[in-house]
C-alpha cells in the first residue's frame, strides 16, 4: 500500500528526564549518544533487589512532582497534597543523582537507588529512539474516553514526539483528519523498516508501541480508569486503519511507534515545526 504523504511538522517535543515522572516541553533537543534524545529517561529508580521502581509497578509514583529549571541543570521534587507532607528538595541534574536518593526513599518508605546513564533507560533495549504520536490519535483516545483531555492523555502515553498534520492550520480539508496516521511509519514484518526525517534526523520507523499499565492511571493521581485497557484495545482494532499492517498487532493494545536512530545522528537537533518527511 503506498505511503500516505500528507504535509506534517513536529508540534511537541518532549522529554522525562526521570523515569516515570513529569515531562519538559521544549523547543530542540539534540540526539544522544544511544539514539534517543539527550537527558531522556536519564534517571531512573531502583529498589535494592534491583528492580525498577517505575509507574508500571509503583502507581504512588504519580504523586511526585518534578519541576526543572530553564537549563535543566536543576530539579525540584515535591508532593503537592500528599498527607504526609514531605518537604520539597531541589538537586542538581543530572549530577546529584545520588543525593536524589535519599529524598525517594523517604517518599517509598524503602531504599531507593537513583542511577544515572547518560544513554538514558528506554524500555525497548532495540527500537531505543524516541517514541512518536501523531496530534490526531491522541484526539481520537480523547473521543474514546470523553473524561481525558488532551494534555492529559499527552502524559498517560509519555510519548517523545507528536506529530500534526500542516493542513490543520492552513485550513484545508485534505487529509485534515487521520487518527492513527504514525501507523504508517513501521512495515509489514520485523525486518522491514520505513525509513523517514524530521528535519535533518534520520530515522526508522520499527514497531507499534506496546502500552502498559500505565496509560489507565490519572499521571497526576494514579487513580485507575476501569476497563480502559479492554476498551482501547476493543476500539484501537474497530478503527484500525487500511495502511496500518495488520500483521504488526498480536494485540491492540498498541498504540504510537518505537524508532530507531543511527550513531550518525548523534547531536543532530530536532526543532519545533520540523517537517516530516518519508523517504
Amino acid at each position: 500500500m503506498p505511503l500516505l504523504t500528507s504535509p506534517s511538522r513536529l508540534v511537541n517535543l518532549r522529554i522525562h528526564p526521570i523515569k516515570s515522572l513529569d515531562p519538559v516541553y521544549l523547543n530542540e533537543c539534540p540526539i544522544g549518544p544511544s539514539g534517543g534524545l539527550e537527558f531522556d529517561r536519564a534517571w531512573a529508580l531502583y529498589s535494592v533487589d534491583g528492580k525498577w521502581v517505575n509507574g508500571k509497578r509503583t502507581p504512588a509514583i504519580h504523586l511526585i512532582r518534578a519541576v526543572y529549571s530553564d537549563d535543566l541543570r536543576a530539579v525540584t521534587l515535591s508532593t503537592p497534597g500528599d498527607a504526609r507532607q514531605i518537604p520539597a528538595r531541589t538537586f542538581s541534574f543530572p549530577d546529584a543523582y545520588e543525593d536524589a536518593s535519599e529524598w525517594f526513599s523517604v517518599f517509598f518508605d524503602q531504599q531507593i537507588v537513583v542511577r544515572y546513564s547518560p544513554d538514558g533507560f528506554q524500555d525497548d533495549p532495540v527500537a531505543n529512539g524516541p517514541t512518536l504520536v501523531s496530534t490526531d490519535s491522541l484526539r481520537a483516545v480523547c473521543e474514546w474516553f470523553p473524561q481525558i483531555t488532551l494534555e492529559e492523555a499527552r502524559r498517560r502515553f509519555r510519548t517523545n514526539l507528536e506529530i500534526d498534520l500542516a493542513s490543520h492550520e492552513s485550513g484545508t480539508n485534505t487529509n485534515s483528519c487521520m487518527p492513527f496516521w504514525e501507523d504508517q511509519l513501521f512495515g509489514e514484518n520485523e525486518r522491514s523498516v520505513v525509513r523517514f526525517k524530521i528535519g535533518d534526523v534520520h530515522l526508522e520507523g520499527s514497531n507499534p508501541c506496546a502500552r502498559c499499565p500505565v496509560p489507565p492511571r490519572n499521571p497526576y493521581t494514579g487513580a485507575n480508569l476501569d476497563g480502559f485497557q479492554k476498551r482501547f484495545a476493543q476500539l484501537r482494532e474497530a478503527t484500525l486503519p487500511a495502511w496500518s499492517p495488520r500483521e504488526r498487532f498480536d494485540h491492540f493494545y498498541r498504540f504510537a511507534v518505537n524508532t530507531r536512530i543511527a550513531p550518525s545522528e548523534t547531536k543532530k537537533l530536532l526543532r519545533l515545526n520540523d517537517p516530516l518527511t518519508i523517504l
